[in-house]
């Protein structure tokens, strides 16, 4: 399968599947740094200490921190997905998780006052949004019976 199409001297189209798995690596960038940045706040180093989730009430334990990887392993696997998976079950898959992932984080969002929290939020939110519009286009263009063609063209 050839994924990048050359048609001049600086244009490149870009297959969706690289496309869409770019931009799940872009946003798990995002969400690690925007916990790795919570850290710096005094109120999620006690909570870590006492063992409790500040502002949630959740007990640090094995359901909580094996509940924790599967939300996160989730996204890390659409990287992988994206690139491997069937048309058919990668639309659907880019589709689902990421609106489903852009619920959770609106959630995460409620009571929130940290700036840097809700900007790192609302960037996840504009990639899962980016995820699911070109989820949809490829889904749409499949359904018009079109051949799918690369998402991005360099140089233009």
């Amino acid at each position: 399968m050839n994924t990048i199409v050359r048609t001049g001297p600086n244009d490149a189209k870009v297959d969706r599947r690289i496309v869409l798995s770019g931009l799940w690596v872009s946003m798990l960038f995002v969400f690690a740094f925007v916990d790795i940045f919570t850290f710096w706040r005094a109120d999620a180093i006690e909570g870590a200490l006492s063992g409790s989730v500040p502002g949630m009430g959740w007990d640090i334990d094995q359901v909580f921190l094996v509940l924790t990887t599967a939300y996160v392993l989730v996204p890390s696997l659409m990287v992988a997905a994206s690139l491997l998976a069937p048309a058919r079950i990668n639309q659907v898959l880019n589709l689902s998780v990421s609106v489903l992932y852009a619920a959770s984080i609106v959630v995460a969002l409620i009571g929130e006052t940290w700036v840097y929290y809700i900007l790192g939020s609302a960037v996840e939110l504009a990639l899962l949004a980016t995820i699911a519009g070109v989820a949809w286009a490829w889904r749409a263009r499949q359904k018009a019976g079109k051949r799918p063609e690369p998402l991005m063209q360099a140089g233009r």
